[in-house]
C-alpha cells in the first residue's frame, strides 16, 4: 500500500474489453474527461471510495497490445512507467479468451502489482463455456476473477480481488512465458545485457522480448545505457534475430493456450443471428442493411424522446401566463422579459432537443451493447476511412439528417478522440431535419419548380464541404498512419444489461443538460440583449443600429442587414430565421428567444419575402443558412463530447467563414442567371 492519499487504479484492456462499464460503474458522474498532455487522445480519470478508503480510477485508452505502434500505447506505456498508478486492472473478454488475453501475455514482465478481471462472464456462459477463475489465478500468481462489469452484485468480488492485489502486491508470473522466449535465438543474450531500471516498472524480461521486436523506443534505451563492447554485442543480436515480432507472438498465443487448456470447458451451442450477420456483412448487401438499420434506430429513438419532448412543450407554455401575472404585479418589464423569453424558453427548448438525446444515446447504446455497433463499424470502415474516420462515423452523418446534436451524441461511441471530433466536424455539414422544413419552404416561395435543382446543389455542396473539411481539419486530428482500415474480429451478439444501459444513458443526459443548458442561456440572452427594445420596435435594438453599420460588408455575401439578421438567428436554430424575417418586414414587435424558437410568421409571409428580397439574396440566405453552425444546441453538444473549447469555437467559426463564402457565391452565381 503507499502513503499517497487515494490509491490509483489504472485499467487497462483491449477496445469492447468493458473497461468504460466497469469505469462509470465505479466513478458514476465523480469523473472528467479531456485529453491526454499533447494527444488527441481521450482522456477518463474518476474517484470512488470503498471501505472507507478513497480510490482513483485512470481509464487508460484501449490498444490491444503495449508496443509502440500509437500514440494510444505509447500514452498507456509511459503512465504504467510513471509510477502514477498503485495496480493496474487488466480486464479480458471472457467470451473470446483467447484473443483478448493477449494483452495479459504483453504485460508479462511489467513489475507494477496488478489483477486479471475476466468480463463478459456472462456472456461466455450463453456461449456454453465454463471458465475456473481460481485455475487461472494460482498459473498466474495475481488475483483473477469472473465478472460482468454491468452486474452490481459482482463488484463484492471486485472489490476483494483489488484490496488483495494492492495490500500483498501481487506481480504476474512469467516464469512459463521466459522460458519460451529464450528459445528464441539472441534473446537470452539481449536479456543479460539489459541493466535494471532502463524504464522504470518493466522487467529485463519485457524490455528483452519487446527489443526482439523491434521496439524502437525501447531498443533507444537499451542502446544509451550500454557503451563498448556491449553495445556491439547488442546490435550483432538485433541483427541476427528475424521477425521477432511473429517468434514472440506464436510464444504468446502458445502461453495464453496452455494457460486456458485445463481452465477453460466449452461446449457447442446454436449460434444466434448467424443469418442477420452475414446479411449485414455482404459485400453488396451490408452497407443497404446498415443505413437501414441506423435509420430505423434513429425512428426508433422518437418512442423513448416523445415524453421529455412533450415536457418541453409544457414548460414553453409557461412564459405567456407567467408573463402577464409579473407584468400585473408590477414586475419590470425587462426583468419579466428576461425569466420568461430567455431562461424559461431557453429551458423549453433545451428540454425538447434532450428527449432526442436521450432517444438517441439509448437506441444506439443498445446496439453498442448486443453487439451491432461493430458490425456496423466493420461495413463501413473503409469507407471511412479515406476521411481518416472509422466505420462507426457513419452512424453520427446519419442522425445529423434529423438532429446534428443527436449526431453529435451518437459520437460517444468513438473511442479515438481525434476522429471523434472530425467526425462532429463533418456531420455539421449535413442539414438536419429543421433546415430540411425552412429551407424547401424559402426555395419554393423564391424558385417554384426550380425547388429539385436547389436541393440537390444542396446536397452536391454538403458532399465537397465534407471532402474539403476533412481535408483541413485531417491534418492535425487524425495522423496518417490511423488512415487505415481497421483489422477486427467481431464480438459476439449477447444480452443487454438493462439496469447498466440506462444508469449510462441517464448519467449522460443529466452530464448533457447541464452542459447545454448553460452554453444556450448565455448565447440566448446575449443574442435577446442586442435585439432588445422597450418600444418594442426593432429598428431602436443594438442588433439593427450594429446591422446597419456593417451593411456594406454584408452586401458583399449578398445579404442586407435583415436577410444577416435572419442568418445570425439560424444558428440558434433554422426555423427561427422564419420568426426574424417576419418580425422585421413585418414590424410586430421585438425580436425574442420566443419568436426565434416558435418560429411565429405572418400570415402574408410569403407576400412580404417576396416584395423585399431579390432571388440572388434569397438564393444567399438559403445557402448561408443551411451551411451555418446547425444551432446553439448542437454547439452546446459539440462542446459536451469534444471535451475542447478551442475545437469548438474553431468548427463554429470556421462554419460560419464557410456560409457566408458559400452566400457570397450563391449571390453572385444568382445575379447571373436572374
Amino acid at each position: 500500500m503507499t502513503d499517497k492519499e487515494e490509491t490509483v487504479i489504472a485499467l487497462l484492456g483491449q477496445p469492447n474489453s468493458g473497461k468504460s462499464t466497469l469505469f462509470n460503474a465505479l466513478t458514476g458522474m465523480r469523473q472528467h474527461v479531456g485529453n491526454w498532455p499533447g494527444k488527441t487522445v481521450e482522456k477518463k480519470e474518476g474517484t470512488f471510495s470503498h471501505n472507507g478508503k478513497d480510490y482513483m480510477v485512470a481509464d487508460l485508452p484501449g490498444t490491444y497490445s503495449l508496443s509502440a505502434n500509437s500514440d494510444e500505447e505509447m500514452i498507456t506505456r509511459d503512465y504504467i512507467a510513471s509510477g502514477k498508478a498503485d495496480v493496474v486492472c487488466i480486464l479480458a473478454d471472457s467470451s473470446q479468451l483467447e484473443r483478448s488475453l493477449y494483452m495479459l501475455a504483453d504485460y508479462a514482465g511489467i513489475t507494477l502489482p496488478c489483477f486479471l478481471v475476466l468480463n463478459m462472464s456472462d456472456v461466455a456462459a450463453q456461449q456454453g463455456k465454463s471458465i475456473d477463475a481460481s485455475a487461472i489465478e494460482k498459473k498466474l500468481g495475481i488475483p483473477v476473477i469472473a465478472f460482468s462489469a454491468p452486474d452490481k452484485k459482482a463488484y463484492d468480488e471486485f472489490y476483494i480481488a483489488l484490496e488483495y492485489a494492492v495490500k500483498n502486491r501481487t506481480v504476474l508470473d512469467t516464469g512459463t512465458l521466459e522460458k519460451s522466449y529464450e528459445e528464441i535465438d539472441g534473446y537470452a543474450e539481449i536479456k543479460e545485457l539489459v541493466k535494471d531500471g532502463i524504464i522504470p516498472g518493466y522487467s529485463n524480461v519485457w524490455l528483452a522480448a519487446k527489443a526482439v521486436e523491434g521496439d524502437a523506443p525501447v531498443i533507444a534505451k537499451i542502446r544509451a545505457s550500454l557503451s563498448g563492447e556491449e553495445l556491439e554485442n547488442f546490435e550483432a543480436k538485433l541483427k541476427s534475430i528475424n521477425k521477432g515480432v511473429l517468434q514472440t507472438g506464436e510464444r504468446k498465443f502458445a502461453w495464453i493456450d496452455g494457460l486456458l487448456s485445463d481452465t477453460v470447458k466449452a461446449k457447442k451451442t446454436k449460434a444466434s443471428l448467424g443469418k442477420f450477420d452475414r446479411l449485414i456483412t455482404h459485400r453488396i448487401w451490408g452497407k443497404p442493411v446498415v443505413i437501414v438499420t441506423i435509420l430505423l434506430g434513429l425512428i426508433a429513438s422518437f418512442i423513448p424522446a416523445l415524453p421529455l419532448m412533450g415536457v418541453g412543450s409544457v414548460i414553453g407554455k409557461i412564459p405567456d401566463p407567467l408573463s402577464t401575472a409579473l407584468l400585473n404585479i408590477g414586475c419590470p418589464a425587462f426583468i419579466v422579459a428576461i425569466i420568461c423569453d430567455v431562461l424559461i424558453r431557453s429551458l423549453s427548448f433545451i428540454v425538447q432537443m434532450l428527449g432526442f438525446v436521450f432517444g438517441v444515446t439509448l437506441v444506439f447504446g443498445l446496439l453498442e451493447e448486443v453487439g451491432v455497433m461493430a458490425r456496423i463499424s466493420y461495413v463501413f470502415d473503409n469507407t471511412m476511412a479515406k476521411f481518416g474516420l472509422q466505420g462507426k462515423s457513419v452512424m453520427p452523418f446519419l442522425i445529423s439528417f434529423g438532429c446534428t446534436m443527436g449526431g453529435a451524441a451518437g459520437t460517444r461511441v468513438i473511442d479515438n478522440w481525434g476522429q471523434k471530433v472530425l467526425t462532429i466536424a463533418l456531420a455539421w455539414a449535413v442539414p438536419c431535419g429543421a433546415a430540411w422544413a425552412v429551407i424547401p419552404m424559402l426555395s419554393t416561395i423564391f424558385f417554384g419548380a426550380w425547388v429539385p435543382v436547389i436541393i440537390a446543389v444542396i446536397l452536391l455542396v454538403m458532399v465537397i464541404h465534407m471532402w474539403l473539411t476533412a481535408k483541413i481539419f485531417g491534418r492535425s486530428l487524425v495522423k496518417e498512419k490511423d488512415r487505415q482500415g481497421m483489422i477486427m474480429e467481431l464480438p459476439p451478439y449477447h444480452k443487454p444489461k438493462w439496469g447498466a444501459l440506462f444508469r449510462y444513458v441517464l448519467g449522460r443526459t443529466k452530464d448533457t443538460f447541464f452542459r447545454s443548458f448553460k452554453v444556450v442561456v448565455i448565447v440566448a440572452l446575449a443574442f435577446w440583449l442586442l435585439s432588445y427594445s422597450s418600444s418594442g420596435d426593432v429598428t431602436a435594438s443594438i442588433l439593427y443600429k450594429v446591422g446597419h453599420v456593417i451593411e456594406p460588408v454584408t452586401k458583399l455575401f449578398g445579404m442586407g442587414w435583415q436577410t444577416f439578421m435572419a442568418f445570425i438567428a439560424s444558428s440558434l436554430g433554422k426555423e427561427g430565421a422564419l420568426g426574424v424575417l417576419s418580425t422585421i418586414y413585418s414590424g410586430s414587435g421585438t425580436i425574442t428567444v420566443g419568436s426565434m424558437q416558435s418560429a411565429v410568421v405572418a400570415e402574408n409571409l410569403n407576400e412580404l419575402l417576396l416584395a423585399n428580397i431579390s432571388k440572388p439574396e434569397a438564393l444567399a440566405l438559403i445557402f448561408a443558412m443551411t451551411f451555418n453552425m446547425p444551432c446553439i444546441v448542437a454547439l452546446a453538444a459539440t462542446y459536451q463530447e469534444t471535451h475542447s473549447v478551442k475545437w469548438t469555437a474553431r468548427i463554429a467559426i470556421y462554419y460560419t467563414a464557410i456560409a457566408l463564402l458559400l452566400a457570397g457565391i450563391a449571390y453572385y452565381v444568382g445575379l447571373l442567371i436572374w
